[in-house]
């Protein structure tokens, strides 16, 4: 029997469901038009996410800056308290399930391909 994957993916825009475990925020800005509640979101992790300058800086020409954010992306990653963030994430997902929610249209054209790579988890097919 396959093992059920220790991160998923969803939007913030898709309803909760039983079996997202520990639901983290990956975003840097708070989601438009949803409120708390209905994100029903456990933490917000911050510390993982691209910094303001990065995230500006990419979205100017995501289709010509793809390379050198993802490079960008993860210097950051690789300081504190980024890599204290991402030990405490491995942590969780080892004890439940851990369901990374972003308000991204197209996640995998995202920062979040790049942050399951960096929790040692490669993308694949299912819930996301």
């Amino acid at each position: 029997m396959a093992q059920q994957p220790r991160y998923r993916v969803k939007r913030v825009y898709d309803a909760p469901a039983a079996d997202d475990g520990r639901r983290v925020l990956v975003d840097r800005l708070w989601p438009r038009g949803v409120s708390k509640q209905a994100a029903a979101i456990d933490e917000w992790v911050k510390e993982v996410t691209p910094s303001n300058e990065l995230r500006k800086w990419y979205h100017d020409d995501p289709d010509t800056r793809r390379a050198e954010f993802e490079t960008r992306y993860r210097v950051e990653l690789a300081a504190d308290p980024a890599q204290a963030a991402l030990a405490r994430l491995r942590r969780e997902a080892a004890a439940e399930p851990l369901t990374l929610v972003t308000a991204v249209k197209v996640p995998e054209h995202s920062h979040v391909p790049i942050l399951l790579d960096e929790l040692d988890e490669t993308p694949r097919g299912g819930p996301r």
